[in-house]
């Protein structure tokens, strides 16, 4: 009667695991084990392999990627015990030496209303200020691509980072300064 019970709680313990493992999906993934900087080399010490449960909204750099993701560099800055994803990294820097970021505060009449994103072309265009008259010919423009964007928390506004050339950022951060400009998006199309 005994071991009728003991063979009854091993093969209920048996089958219960077997269940369990059979209805758990994990994977192993690679997070940071250390904050890494933006624009730094990733190392191996700076990572770890851990193991998640499986999510289809989640898309981490799988652990058997370790080799192809050493030596590229951090996209955005990562913090400990963060997920790499595919955007986190890069196998260069942004900005580049010849190329530089501006940034612009946009109000809902400066900006399209679609949703802007990482890699979008667009065109900063200089606007007339405000009671001017609308400018005869073709106002002058600078074409940039999308770096980053977000809502500050501050004013409400859209901040757009855009990447372009280092010998027209100054001209072009002097003219966002002015509040005078329009963002316009141009084709998707790659």
């Amino acid at each position: 009667m005994i071991a009728a019970a003991v063979v009854a709680i091993c093969l209920g313990a048996l089958l219960g695991g077997w269940a369990w493992s059979a209805t758990t999906s994990t994977q192993e993934v690679l997070a940071a084990r250390a904050d890494i900087e933006r624009g730094s080399v990733i190392e191996a010490d700076d990572l770890v392999s851990v193991r998640i449960n499986s999510d289809s909204a989640l898309s981490p750099v799988s652990a058997g990627s370790l080799e192809s993701v050493i030596g590229q560099r951090a996209a955005v800055d990562i913090a400990a015990g963060s997920l790499l994803t595919p955007s986190s990294y890069a196998d260069a820097t942004v900005p580049s030496e010849d190329m530089s970021v501006v940034g612009v505060a946009l109000t809902s009449s400066q900006a399209p209303g679609m949703e802007l994103r990482t890699g979008d072309r667009v065109r900063v265009i200089v606007t007339p200020a405000e009671g001017s008259d609308a400018p005869t010919g073709t106002p002058s423009f600078s074409e940039a691509e999308i770096v980053g964007v977000r809502v500050s928390d501050d004013t409400g506004q859209l901040v757009v980072d855009l990447l372009v050339p280092h010998g027209e950022a100054a001209t072009l951060a002097a003219q966002i300064a002015t509040g005078n400009v329009a963002l316009v998006l141009d084709s998707r199309a790659r």
